[in-house]
């Protein structure tokens, strides 16, 4: 299996113009998709060519309350935060100082050994990070685990063991390969062909 990135992550807003405002005009990210119908939204930002994030806004949705970074929680959780690779560690610096002068709290650069990051909340209470490769040190080719007790599964390394699940026994046929019309389907084509 190939993977081209995050199509997109689906977040959650009461209020899609403050979002607008804080993705698109103040962190830069492009407004490439919107669809609504009464009592709801679904809007798209452009991270890069391949990757998205996008928010459904729901009347009554209510923003999270804020959460440090990384701090250990008990009970249900979904996810801890948001990481956006950014090209230069001028980049970062850049987006402190928009933060800072659009007076949302950010906090000091920190020294991840890989990455330097920044860190912040977008006005959904939402905790983004934002980071940028340290010269030299590359763990897409040169994987690092650090975790003195790491459990069986990381001991097996960095490869998929992909005899860990069971073969397909039974794929789909073209001839069932059916796709339904979903929200959307119709701003862009018409069809009730099979892909």
């Amino acid at each position: 299996m190939k993977y081209t990135g995050i199509n997109h992550l689906a977040m959650a807003t009461g209020d899609m113009d403050s979002t607008i405002r804080f993705w698109r005009d103040l962190l830069g990210m492009r407004l490439i998709g919107g669809l609504g119908e009464p009592g709801f939204r679904h809007y798209f930002f452009e991270i890069s060519r391949t990757d998205t994030i996008a928010f459904f806004e729901w009347p009554g949705a209510k923003s999270v309350k804020r959460k440090p970074h990384g701090e250990p929680v008990k009970g249900p959780i979904v996810f801890d935060h948001i990481a956006f690779g950014m090209d230069s560690s001028e980049a970062v610096w850049e987006l402190k100082d928009r933060l800072e002068a659009a007076e949302v709290e950010c906090s000091n650069m920190i020294d991840h050994g890989f990455i330097h990051s920044i860190y912040a909340f977008d006005p959904n209470g939402i905790p983004i990070e934002f980071s940028y490769e340290v010269e030299g040190i590359d763990i897409h080719n040169q994987p690092v685990m650090g975790d003195p007790a790491p459990p069986v599964s990381a001991k097996e390394g960095s490869e998929p063991q992909l005899d860990y699940w069971p073969a397909i026994s039974s794929p789909t046929l073209p001839s069932e390969r059916n796709v339904r019309p979903g929200a959307g389907s119709d701003l862009f084509r018409k069809h009730d062909k099979k892909e």
